[in-house]
C-alpha cells in the first residue's frame, strides 16, 4: 500500500508560498482556457519535483513553473485537447474557417 503525504507536511510555510506564488505566475503564461486543472496539474508537478530536490527559492521555482507551462502546449495538456466534458467552443484564430 503506497503512503500518502501531504504536502503540506513536506515543506515548510515559506516553500509552500513559493510554490504557490511560482504556480499562479506560470499559469498566468499559459494560453486562455489552458489554466485550467490539466495544465496547473502539470506545473505543479514540477513544482513539487523542484522542490523536492531543493531548489526551493521563489527564482527557481518560477522558472520551473515557467518552463512547464510553455511545455503544456507541446504536451497538449490544454481542457479542450484532452477531451473535457464542458463543451467550449474552439479559440477564434482569424480567417481560419471550421
Amino acid at each position: 500500500m503506497r503512503r500518502t503525504t501531504m504536502i503540506a507536511e513536506s515543506f515548510d510555510a515559506r516553500t509552500l508560498a513559493n510554490m504557490e506564488v511560482a504556480l499562479e505566475r506560470a499559469c498566468k503564461v499559459l494560453p486562455t482556457g489552458s489554466e485550467e486543472h490539466p495544465a496547473r496539474r502539470h506545473i505543479a508537478i514540477k513544482l513539487l519535483e523542484c522542490a523536492k530536490r531543493g531548489d526551493k527559492t521563489l527564482g527557481a521555482l518560477t522558472e520551473t513553473g515557467r518552463a512547464a507551462a510553455r511545455s503544456v502546449g507541446h504536451r497538449g495538456l490544454t481542457s479542450s485537447r484532452r477531451g473535457n466534458r464542458r463543451s467550449r467552443p474552439p479559440p477564434s484564430r482569424g480567417s481560419e474557417t471550421g
